[in-house]
């Protein structure tokens, strides 16, 4: 019998044995594919504008940052499915705070280390969250929902933000952040013919 006639006749099964260690299994094998399918190309962009160095350089920072956010988002995922199969199992069911106290732990062994990879991943979910948390307030009643389009205004309070910062604490942007932005509005101040006006930025 083949390994993959085996593996159907399990999941075959009704309930599906040692279904919470082979989800585990598959976590891990998302996560990884996930983080790299997500840094790869980031990486790529990101290193060809904004780093110097000789092309071996890049790509190896490339493939650097990729294994990491890849082995990073992997060793989250294993750490957060096993605690809930853990607390699942021990108390019967998947409680409230099971998802809380799991991400808790896994946040803390693999994204507490501050590193430009980290701060991005965490940065990138502090947004979300402050959205979501501002739609839960509003659905359980804890604000009141607007009577206008808040949209506007929260993009325009964050642009006007972000530009404030730039020009007179950019040390606090992170890096990626205030690269695009000195590209964006330092470096179209900086031009002495046509050639660096149209094709060059410098």
């Amino acid at each position: 019998m083949s390994l993959s006639t085996l593996f159907h006749q399990l999941l075959s099964s009704s309930p599906v044995p040692y279904h919470p260690i082979l989800a585990i299994v598959k976590g891990l094998r998302n996560g990884a594919v996930y983080g790299a399918k997500i840094r790869f190309p980031h990486a790529m962009v990101m290193t060809f504008l904004f780093r110097s160095g000789s092309l071996r350089d890049k790509f190896a920072w490339i493939l650097r940052a990729t294994y990491t956010h890849s082995k990073n988002l992997a060793t989250f995922v294993l750490i957060y499915k096993t605690l809930m199969a853990i607390m699942r199992r021990v108390e019967g069911g998947k409680g409230n705070v099971h998802p809380f106290i799991s991400a808790f732990i896994g946040g803390y062994f693999v994204f507490g280390t501050h590193d430009k990879i980290n701060e991005q991943i965490v940065l990138y979910l502090l947004s979300r969250i402050t959205v979501a948390f501002a739609k839960l307030a509003v659905k359980e009643g804890y604000i009141s929902k607007p009577n206008f389009e808040v949209w506007p205004w929260f993009a325009a309070f964050v642009w006007g933000s972000v530009l404030w910062l730039f020009e007179f604490h950019r040390w606090t942007l992170q890096d990626s952040l205030r690269s695009s932005m000195v590209y964006l509005y330092d470096d179209s101040d900086v031009f002495s013919n046509l050639k660096n006006f149209l094709w060059h930025n410098k």
